[in-house]
């Protein structure tokens, strides 16, 4: 079927908003319509090829649709059942069956590859040439995509669908690393190191568990001002305070995330920490390497990678959702709304910091 959809051709491009040709989904397939879709640090990380993928493609991947088709093997869905789409897994290996399916054995295969796990192609230009597709399972930056019953989350139809598509990855990785990871409790100094939407998402979730102490670090004022409205109870600014110094004189952290990849501020994370103390990574820049005095860490202090939270998305998506209506994590504060045509836009406005959460959108949620 012609569809429309944002293709990434060049690095470091511009995106093109174009016509294209989506195949009729396979038995084990479903076809969602998509209403919205978040635009996330990992999309730009392939465009800026951080993640060296093989260009054109269409990316996205926290897309927020209705279901429209569903393959003949497929239970469990029927038309119209809005949903959130998250990353794609096999369902059968180690981890999955241990209920981390964000550690996969197949993770890449079933989101990276640009094409089925088989290698057929879901989308060609309008040249007939072949397209990478299935991004994370969905490549949602258009207004329909072949998905998997695996990253395909049924939601409540009182939720509004066009908020919901970021609880796919960003904002799960936050809240996910909080409720599963970490877990703070009311005696936790919990340090978070950028404001953007995973850091908003992780400090939003630990003053939902009641986390003591929440310092959140950034550099950009306005985004630290509203930590302090979502639940921060001290904030450091980088551009103005010496970060070393403010987190000594805050007297360390328990638990510190870093969002940012910035090797700096990793460093600064893992020294502020306390004996015994945990920094969790999940963040990725240009700069992959820093250095660290392991002398402190030999005092029980430890350094870790978490992906998409280890969450279950079947699980940890409708409480999200559930804790949005109950006004515990409000994710409409993060969000600003841009229809597809006004991508590069959009993406502008991340980087810059005027937006935290960019969505798309490709209209209504009926």
């Amino acid at each position: 079927m012609k569809i429309q959809a944002a293709v990434a051709r060049q690095p470091h491009g511009a995106f093109t908003v174009e016509t294209v040709d989506l195949v009729e989904p396979n038995a084990d397939e479903l076809r969602v319509r998509l209403v919205a879709t978040g635009i996330c640090h990992t999309d730009l990380a392939i465009i800026e090829q951080i993640m060296p993928l093989p260009l054109p493609q269409i990316l996205g991947h926290e897309g927020a649709g209705i279901v429209e088709a569903v393959g003949a093997n497929v239970s469990g869905f029927a038309p119209g059942d809005p949903v959130v789409l998250t990353f794609n897994t096999c369902g059968t290996c180690a981890p999955c069956s241990d209920r981390h399916p964000a550690y996969c054995q197949h993770y890449p295969l079933l989101n990276f590859y640009g094409s089925r796990p088989d290698g057929s192609a879901t989308l060609t230009d309008d040249k007939g040439e072949r397209l990478g597709g299935a991004f994370f399972g969905q490549s949602s930056f258009a207004t329909h995509a072949i998905t998997s019953p695996r990253n395909t989350i049924k939601v409540r139809k009182d939720a509004p669908l066009e908020l919901l598509g970021p609880l796919g990855c960003g904002l799960s990785t936050g809240a996910g690393t909080i409720i599963n990871v970490l877990k703070p409790g009311p005696d936790t100094v919990l340090g978070v190191f950028g404001t953007g939407a995973v850091g908003m998402a992780a400090l939003m979730a630990a003053k939902a568990l009641g986390a003591g102490r929440i310092i959140a670090v950034d550099r950009v004022a306005s985004r630290l001002a509203l930590a302090q409205e979502l639940g921060a109870t001290d904030i450091i600014d980088t551009s103005i305070q010496d970060l070393g110094e403010a987190l000594a004189a805050l007297g360390g952290v328990d638990q510190a995330i870093d969002t940012s990849g910035v090797p700096a501020l990793i460093a600064a994370a893992v020294g502020a920490l306390k004996e015994r103390g945990t920094c969790v990574l999940l963040g990725a820049s240009s700069q992959s390497e820093v250095t660290l005095n392991i002398l402190p860490l030999i005092s029980g202090r430890m350094i870790r990678g978490v992906v998409n939270g280890d969450c279950d998305p079947a699980i940890l998506i409708p409480q999200l959702v559930d804790w949005y209506l109950e006004g515990r994590f409000p994710i409409d504060r993060l969000s600003a709304f841009y229809p597809l045509d006004r991508i590069n836009e959009a993406v502008a406005d991340s980087h810059s910091g005027k937006t935290i959460k960019p969505i798309l959108t490709f209209g209504t949620a009926s």
